[in-house]
């Protein structure tokens, strides 16, 4: 089905499913040379196409792909210096390459944040295959804060839902109780 927009380059033609065992792989910036490179071990989770202000997008692309892995797991093999935080007040610092702009991984420096100790990828990076597809699309709203025509948005949810990525204007259902149980346990309302 060709639409008048897209939602994401690696989502517009169908979700791809997990590899098994997949054991991870590199992501490279968009330079023609000296490329940034990070590697990361593993899959990903919580794979999801967002619609954030925030986050990076590739040309045309309504959402941006963004997924978690272990901090552990990600390290910035080539050219490092190019990386700038693209805004040190945010709560995901987002590390881009200064010559290209795009953005190789965010991460959270408050260790009291639910999400502390998890960086944030764009798996569409990577030239290998395998990564976990995206599960559900977040913060749909906000792309008319990007331009997009809030006329279309009934057309875009339909097209997520025709892609099986559930639409939110937040996070998921799950990711937002481990939020929330994160914020209950920190103030003591419940225990464990």
């Amino acid at each position: 089905m060709t639409q008048a927009f897209s939602i994401h380059p690696a989502v517009d033609n169908g979700v791809t499913a997990a590899a098994a065992n997949f054991p991870g792989g590199t992501l490279q910036c968009r330079c023609a040379d000296k490329k940034v490179t990070v590697a990361i071990k593993g899959q990903c989770a919580h794979n999801h196409v967002c619609g954030c202000t925030k986050c990076w997008k590739p040309a045309g692309a309504l959402f941006s792909q963004v997924a978690v892995v272990g901090r552990d797991n990600l390290s910035v093999t080539a050219n490092g210096d190019k990386l700038k935080v693209v805004d040190a007040n945010a709560a995901i610092k987002r590390y881009a390459c200064s010559a290209c702009g795009v953005h190789m991984y965010g991460r959270i420096d408050n260790t009291k944040h639910p999400l502390y100790g998890f960086d944030f990828i764009h798996p569409e990076l990577s030239a290998e295959s395998g990564w976990a597809g995206p599960e559900f699309a977040a913060f749909v709203s906000s792309i008319i804060e990007s331009g997009a025509d809030p006329a279309n948005m009934g057309a875009v949810r339909a097209r997520l839902k025709e892609l099986k990525l559930e639409p939110y204007d937040c996070l998921s259902p799950a990711l937002m109780d481990f939020l929330a149980t994160h914020a209950a346990k920190a103030s003591g309302v419940l225990k464990g």
